[in-house]
């Protein structure tokens, strides 16, 4: 019931305007009050990448999708804004990263998925967040998304 809600109201207006304004704040208040762990259970997963054009260290909760080999699908959403979000680019950079995922941290090598490979995942992802249609055609772009191999 609480999901369903929220993937109503992340489809709307008013959320697409407002969401990059308001998540951060949240998400702030979200890693002070767990101490930095994800929160949403198999869901969720704080990412962990070094910064494109400054080199320090980024934090980004996300939704993700845990592939049937223990890889994780993310989408660069952005809420449905023109421009990627600057995670993406990180990745870009720096595809070496880390992940704080269902109660362990590890190291992960992202690789943005193109052509059929995106193709092939796009409906799991879409079935999970239905709001990345409706990102997808505010932005007028294909949302980016990457695969999230954990490194041994």
């Amino acid at each position: 019931m609480i999901k369903a809600g929220f993937q109503w109201l992340a489809g709307t207006e008013w959320f697409m305007r407002a969401g990059p304004r308001i998540m951060p704040k949240l998400e702030r208040l979200a890693d002070r009050l767990s101490r930095g762990r994800p929160v949403g259970g198999e869901r969720s997963l704080v990412l962990m990448t070094t910064g494109a054009r400054t080199g320090q260290p980024r934090r980004t909760r996300l939704a993700c999708v845990r592939e049937p080999g223990g890889s994780l699908l993310v989408v660069g959403s952005n809420f449905g804004a023109e421009r990627h979000p600057a995670w993406t680019a990180n990745l870009l950079a720096h595809p070496d990263a880390a992940v704080a995922h269902a109660g362990r941290e590890f190291p992960v090598r992202a690789r943005l998925l193109a052509g059929g490979e995106r193709a092939a995942v796009w409906p799991a992802l879409v079935a999970g967040s239905p709001m990345y249609e409706r990102y997808t055609a505010r932005s007028g772009r294909e949302l980016r998304v990457f695969r999230l191999t954990p490194e041994q």
